[in-house]
């Protein structure tokens, strides 16, 4: 930037600026060190935590801090093989199941056949399904008999590849389960509604047998066609590029993950971002990608407004996800998700993740499946 600036206007040198002292030094000193970070110092930075987190003692805050570094960081730590990486599974009481038929015979010797596989949002882990003393799993095992099992995953990664994942995932789920399995249903919050969505179409294209046990799928706060805020960073960047004066900063926002980047506008494919610059402006090019056949598929929504059209409500939505993103509604028709009106639900004076932990959404949801 500093060269920028002391470079006479239209001159095409690119001669460094001579070093400078003092404080003038000193300044321009800690600023390099801040783009070094984002550069090749973070491999440094993260070897500082590998310690802490790799550590054979497991605590939620803990979990919590490798979820949030897998969900800014993800793709970066599967890239440079860093083992801070979460590799996907899944688990139950925050431990990951062995997925052989006597391995969960014996961990979960009185299974119904009635699955239900919980999926968490960005920068979150299976843990935060309890949340104010609550657990939608929990409550579908006690109301409906479900068992409750929880994706654990790294929400860094393209939504496309942990839809593949989860796809391979669920199939040898379901091939290894010790009671015969009458339905499998997936309940997914946030960005967890996008890897769904996605696992259904590649289990559908690789001719996988779970799909014909599918009969539910709840979506909460899914951000379907997209969030505000991916979209505000993205413009923030490109507002920073325009002047040569403030296009060094510009960096510091593409330390974000490929899973963060999909947000934008809800990738679900493959085909939605490869060979495109994930940080480069652009207009929404998604295929359509419709809910499955022969699923009765539910969306809620949450805002923080107290009724329906009212200035929260329409500009805010839940802090994160706008109403119409969340119930799948899209300007162009052949976008929308075809959401019957009767399972479609809105929560008024909550937020993002409110749909977690308020006893009114697992109600509602108990209702559905029952």
């Amino acid at each position: 930037m500093h060269h920028t600036i002391v470079r006479p206007l239209g001159s095409a040198s690119r001669q460094p600026p001579d070093r400078m002292g003092g404080i003038p030094g000193l300044v321009y000193g800690s600023v390099r060190g801040v783009t070094r970070l984002v550069g090749g110092g973070l491999d440094v930075l993260l070897a500082q935590l590998r310690p802490t987190l790799t550590g054979r003692t497991s605590s939620p805050e803990r979990e919590a801090v490798l979820a949030a570094l897998n969900g800014v960081l993800g793709d970066y730590l599967v890239a440079s093989g860093n083992p801070l990486a979460i590799p996907m599974s899944l688990r139950r009481d925050g431990r990951s199941l062995v997925l052989g038929a006597e391995a969960l015979a014996a961990t979960i010797p009185r299974a119904s056949g009635r699955l239900a596989v919980l999926v968490h949002g960005l920068c979150m882990n299976d843990l935060h399904w309890n949340r104010d003393g609550h657990n939608h799993g929990a409550a579908l095992a006690r109301d409906l008999g479900y068992t409750p099992l929880y994706l654990h995953y790294n929400t860094g990664l393209h939504t496309s590849t942990n839809g593949r994942a989860l796809a391979d995932l669920l199939e040898v789920l379901l091939k290894q389960w010790h009671a015969p399995v009458t339905e499998l249903a997936l309940v997914a919050h946030s960005m967890g509604g996008l890897v769904v969505r996605s696992a259904c179409h590649y289990g559908a294209a690789a001719g996988h047998d779970w799909p014909q046990q599918l009969r539910k799928l709840v979506f909460l706060g899914t951000p379907h066609h997209g969030a505000p805020l991916e979209r505000g960073g993205n413009w923030f960047e490109v507002i920073l590029g325009v002047t040569p004066y403030a296009r060094p900063f510009a960096r510091l926002g593409k330390i974000r993950s490929a899973g963060i980047t999909d947000l934008r506008y809800g990738n679900v494919l493959d085909e939605d971002w490869e060979g495109r610059d994930r940080f480069a402006r652009g207009r929404d090019t998604r295929q359509s990608v419709p809910l499955p056949d022969g699923v009765r598929s539910y969306a809620m929504a949450a805002t923080t407004g107290t009724r329906s059209g009212d200035v929260r409500d329409r500009l805010v939505g839940d802090g994160l996800v706008p109403v119409s993103s969340a119930l799948g509604r899209h300007r162009d028709p052949r976008r929308s998700l075809s959401f019957p009106e009767e399972r479609q639900w809105i929560g008024h004076g909550m937020n993002h993740l409110d749909l977690l932990g308020r006893p009114e959404v697992s109600e509602q949801i108990v209702r559905w499946f029952a």
